[in-house]
């Protein structure tokens, strides 16, 4: 028979065990609540951008008709961020920003938006809710201040070809993409998204804003063109938060120009870069055609992508830079004054 000291061991190793798996069930829980609670705000945060009758696709829901042609976020006091594209309107020959647009909330509020500001050059639109505080979406998402890298679990909340809101789930691809529509980086993401979906948040799971949805690569087409894809792009969210910082201050957006134009040769049996010519900052700097391009303030540069991703997210205009190169055999430091635009 076993003693009774040996019975008790076995007692408290079996409430050892019952108990650790109900605080593991209990994290479990509360991580899930967590996320769920994300998840929710961000969905009370997000707005569809009304258009005209010709501009989106119908929706009818809740006994109601509108027409949604785009996504946006409220990221708290009243500003919503969006798209430029999903905001643009044509007038004559020419694609404008206009001064007010319409929304609708999550609670299916219309509300008036005017205009603060708004980027080409980052497809970035900002705008001011103008009714009463109360009003407003009833909540807001932070921007997230923690890097994104691959394989991160993401989620948008939009209205894909104008039907929502809408929530899909995907993850990071490659964090450092570039297309020919926008002159900063994008993060390429898998997930579904849809003509409708531009100008809506790409979140973490936490809620926080990560990116703004900017474009779609269409993959799949079945009988007519709805243009939805699971391979999208979006904005990181940090330059959307610096345009939108820049636009409260007053100030209009601006990047840094550099001048230099690149391009790439084999050079003992290694890809390298190249300067073909000089403009602008770099020209009045002193820099020569065929000059090997290295480093920038001691960041090794291998593209002109990441060149153009250093140049927009680490400097400011009129800020002074260290160029690294090789002309001929010889090392030489390069400074320069970047200029603006």
């Amino acid at each position: 028979m076993k003693s009774y000291a040996e019975n008790f061991r076995m007692i408290l190793r079996v409430l050892c065990i019952v108990g650790c798996f109900i605080n593991v069930e209990s994290l479990v829980r509360a991580e899930s609540l967590d996320k769920s609670a994300g998840i929710e705000r961000a969905k009370q945060a997000t707005v569809g951008i009304l258009g005209g009758s010709a501009q989106g696709d119908v929706v009818e829901d809740f006994g109601i008709s509108v027409s949604v042609k785009g996504t946006g976020i409220h990221i708290g006091h009243g500003l919503v961020v969006t798209a430029r594209h999903a905001v643009e309107r044509t007038e004559g020959s020419k694609q404008i920003v206009p001064e007010t647009i319409r929304v609708l909330t999550d609670d299916l509020r219309e509300l008036t938006a005017i205009r603060k500001g708004a980027s080409a050059y980052m497809d970035v639109a900002v705008y001011q809710l103008s009714h009463n505080e109360l009003e407003w979406p009833s909540s807001s998402v932070p921007v997230s201040a923690q890097a994104v890298t691959y394989g991160d679990e993401v989620f948008t909340v939009g209205y894909p070809l104008g039907w929502g809101p809408a929530i899909s789930f995907g993850h990071i691809g490659n964090p450092n993409a570039f297309l020919p529509t926008l002159q900063s980086r994008v993060m390429q993401v898998d997930l579904s998204a849809c003509r409708g979906n531009s100008g809506g948040g790409l979140l973490n799971l936490d809620g926080e804003l990560i990116g703004l949805v900017h474009a779609i690569i269409q993959t799949e087409m079945e009988q007519e063109d709805r243009r939805c894809s699971r391979f999208a792009f979006a904005l990181p969210g940090l330059l959307v938060n610096r345009v939108v910082t820049t636009l409260q201050e007053g100030r209009i957006p601006g990047f840094s120009l550099l001048g230099l134009h690149l391009g790439t040769r084999n050079k003992d049996g290694r890809w390298v870069l190249v300067i073909d010519k000089a403009s602008g900052p770099s020209r009045h700097a002193g820099f020569r055609k065929d000059d090997v391009l290295v480093a920038i303030n001691g960041v090794p540069i291998t593209s002109s992508a990441q060149l153009k991703n250093y140049l927009i997210e680490q400097t400011e205009p009129g800020q002074s830079v260290t160029i690294s190169i090789l002309r001929g055999e010889v090392d030489k430091d390069v400074d320069v004054i970047l200029g603006g635009g």
